[in-house]
């Protein structure tokens, strides 16, 4: 579920930029590629779930 959520988010965060940055340029607004800019966060995203330990860190005493 939580790949779900993440996946909603970055695409709804996608689109909004998509649609704000295109609106400044003065260019037309591409579905394609705010899902594939979302597709391509997501990825990232999970990947780094997967890098950054989940374990506790123990404290030296000094």
């Amino acid at each position: 579920m939580k790949y779900v959520m993440t996946f909603f988010w970055t695409f709804l965060l996608s689109q909004m930029l998509t649609y704000v940055v295109s609106s400044m340029i003065s260019v037309d607004f591409s579905f394609t590629t705010g899902t594939t800019l979302a597709v391509v966060v997501f990825v990232l995203i999970t990947v780094l779930s997967f890098l950054i330990p989940n374990d506790p860190v123990d404290h030296a005493h000094h």
